[in-house]
């Protein structure tokens, strides 16, 4: 059965970097939404007079915010409907509390969750100071806002909870605080796909 995978967790979780490792082993499609949107929202945001880099303020949330997760998912919705595993990775942070949206998204194209395979990884870390020094080590320009407004834009580091009607197995919390290894990513495969092959 086709499969739309969603990796979703805060800045600095290491969620891409999952996605991409199993992508990788196993010939996924990637469509992570700060790829996607980053040449509209450099334009969109310089056009408006505003920081290009900026990936968090209001001002970019009204502009930019909703524009992102539509290519993101117009694209991956796309190669889903092809027969195509996606992956895709974002915050999520309103969509994942709506139990209707991926639904809606599924039935855009024709599916439902009774013939695509939909599972969330929900990436997270241990706490605030392990994000802060992994995303000040990654040295991202669109990460200066972040750590200029640390108190204000920490709040959103919480672990999220998924709100969607998908099976237990199909959910997995993730605590990715450790270091990255052969075992995690076995671990994230059996998940994905069942049986690491």
């Amino acid at each position: 059965m086709r499969k739309l995978v969603f990796f979703v967790g805060g800045a600095g979780a290491g969620k891409t970097t999952l996605a991409k490792a199993l992508a990788k082993r196993r010939g996924a499609a990637v469509f992570d939404m700060d790829t996607m949107l980053r040449p509209a929202a450099v334009q969109i945001m310089t056009v408006a007079g505003l920081d290009p880099n900026d990936r968090d303020s209001e001002e970019y949330k009204k502009l930019c915010r909703d524009l992102g997760y539509r290519i993101t998912m117009d694209a991956a919705l796309e190669n889903t409907e092809l027969g195509i595993d996606a992956f895709v990775i974002g915050p999520f942070t309103k969509e994942i509390g709506d139990p209707s949206w991926i639904v809606t998204e599924l039935a855009s194209i024709g599916a439902s969750l009774e013939d695509v395979d939909v599972k969330a990884a929900i990436v997270y870390l241990r706490d605030d100071r392990l994000h802060y020094s992994r995303i000040e080590q990654r040295g991202l320009d669109m990460d200066q806002y972040k750590l200029e407004h640390w108190n204000s834009f920490s709040l959103s580091l919480s672990r999220r909870t998924l709100a969607w009607e998908l099976p237990e197995s199909s959910v997995l919390y993730y605590d990715n605080s450790a270091a990255f290894d052969e075992a995690a990513l076995e671990k994230l495969e059996r998940f994905v796909y069942g049986d690491v092959i």
